[in-house]
């Protein structure tokens, strides 16, 4: 488990390998990951949109930008925390990923970022 912390919101991350699939005359690595935020602060903080680079082994860069996480955007009260699921496709069999949720804290109205930070996906049968 990868775990960080930004202004009080703590973020952690599980990944598993899915498996392998052709498709389109190519093989493709799927994985999944588990990210549980959790608000450490003393605000109410809404989580508005999210920002991911996925890069894999073959020096392939995805960009990944959208509202929310898996169509919503989670309001954290102090103590509380939101977990999810979701997954990417890679061209090699190992890569990572790292990004950034951009949040607002209801208390001061501000915007702020917090850091997911940098975690690896490697499937059971590759070598590094």
């Amino acid at each position: 488990m990868v775990e960080q912390i930004t202004r009080g919101i703590k973020i952690s991350v599980d990944t598993t390998f899915e498996g392998t699939f052709f498709k389109n005359y190519k093989i493709h690595f799927a994985f999944g990951y588990r990210i549980t935020i959790e608000n450490q602060s003393k605000d109410s903080v809404q989580l508005t949109s999210r920002f991911w680079e996925i890069k894999d082994a073959l020096s392939s860069t995805e960009i990944v930008e959208g509202e929310g996480v898996i169509g919503k955007k989670p309001v954290l009260k102090p103590g509380e925390s939101h977990t999810y699921n979701s997954g990417c496709l890679l061209s090699s069999p190992f890569g990572a990923m790292k990004g950034h949720y951009n949040m607002v804290n209801f208390t001061s109205t501000r915007k702020f970022k917090v850091i997911i930070p940098s975690f690896k996906l490697s499937s059971p049968f590759a070598l590094n």
